[in-house]
């Protein structure tokens, strides 16, 4: 599964840097990572070696896959450990979290938010910010595992509802239960995307 059709090479993967208290979380992470290998992508992520976002990496690392950790440097002793660090591919220390979210979102073809947190949340609706106001087209994915993400589903529902999600044609993630579907929903999205505007293209040609 080397060979892409479609313009995805890496994926940034938003997750807690705890377990959490649901065993199933920690077992997505793995099974993300081993799914991001065996399609030939590259991770792209945090850079924290320990809870959700450890087990993504090892699960990439541990199946021949590529590992791009991010982090500011005043985070590396709270998410990581040095030692685990060094084992991955690459390796970038930002002067900040803004620096760090940015060289994510440059770095990345589609986002995914695992179970996590407060940093989480905040991540994944950052990248959805930039999607309504027409930054990017970039697939997004909330991996809902075991119904995790349902209360903020409901909340873009009720935002939408109450006329604030005023271009919410641009901010429609890709809600998806199974890991499994994870990857090939962003490959499809990605490819429909590409033939519309390659059709665009078309149709400006000819004018």
């Amino acid at each position: 599964m080397t060979e892409q059709s479609v313009p995805i090479r890496s994926i940034c993967v938003y997750c807690g840097s705890r377990p959490g208290r649901d065993p199933s979380h920690m077992a997505a992470g793995r099974a993300l990572g081993k799914e991001i290998a065996e399609y030939g992508l590259r991770l792209i992520y945090g850079g924290g070696t320990k809870g959700i976002m450890g087990a993504v990496a090892s699960g990439t690392l541990s199946n021949g896959g590529q590992v791009t950790g991010i982090i500011p440097e005043f985070l590396i002793d709270m998410e990581a450990t040095r030692h685990s660090l060094g084992q991955l591919n690459e390796l970038i220390v930002t002067p900040d979290m803004h620096a760090r979210k940015h060289m994510m979102f440059e770095r990345s073809d589609a986002f995914v938010a695992l179970p996590g947190g407060i940093g989480t949340l905040e991540e994944i609706v950052e990248i959805m910010t930039w999607a309504q106001l027409g930054r990017h087209e970039k697939p997004m994915v909330f991996a809902n595992i075991n119904g995790f993400w349902d209360p903020m589903m409901e909340l873009l529902r009720h935002m939408t509802g109450e006329g604030f999600l005023h271009t919410a044609h641009r901010v429609q993630p890709l809600v998806i239960d199974e890991i499994s579907g994870i990857i090939p929903a962003i490959m499809a999205q990605a490819a429909e995307l590409a033939a519309d505007r390659s059709g665009e293209d078309e149709v400006i040609s000819k004018m």
